[in-house]
């Protein structure tokens, strides 16, 4: 097998749960070759470097096996290799979320009128002063 499409990889190699997942992430831009957006249907390479952005992380990886068939995660695990850096900065950044605690800036519920003039009436001020 010398190519393999993106959708069908990612969803091989169990990054998504089903092929038409991991076809929104790429329409919607959470999915990079080579630094560059794409279509679902790009044929995939061997050594090509991929950028995934899943909820809060993002993964850079190298394509080091192709497959079009789903099998275990083991098995999935042998078609990318994550580069060292991306690891370093996941931990990082899951550090910094931990060491925040509950700190979760939305609120459990819609701001009231109020609340929204206030905001608005917010954002008006600091334009103004740029």
């Amino acid at each position: 097998m010398e190519k393999v499409r993106i959708d069908k990889w990612l969803w091989a190699a169990r990054f998504f749960k089903t092929r038409s997942l991991a076809k929104q992430a790429i329409d919607g831009g959470k999915v990079h070759v080579q630094g560059h957006r794409v279509k679902p249907s790009k044929d995939l390479e061997l050594g090509m470097s991929l950028s995934i952005r899943q909820g809060w992380d993002e993964k850079i990886v190298e394509v080091i096996g192709l497959s079009d068939q789903r099998r275990g995660a083991p098995e999935a695990a042998l078609l990318y290799r994550e580069t060292e850096a991306s690891i370093a900065a996941r931990e990082l950044k899951a550090a910094q979320r931990k060491a925040m605690g509950n700190a979760d800036l939305r609120t459990a519920t819609k701001p009231t009128t109020k609340q929204r003039r206030q905001i608005h009436r917010f954002k008006r001020i600091t334009l103004d002063d740029e």
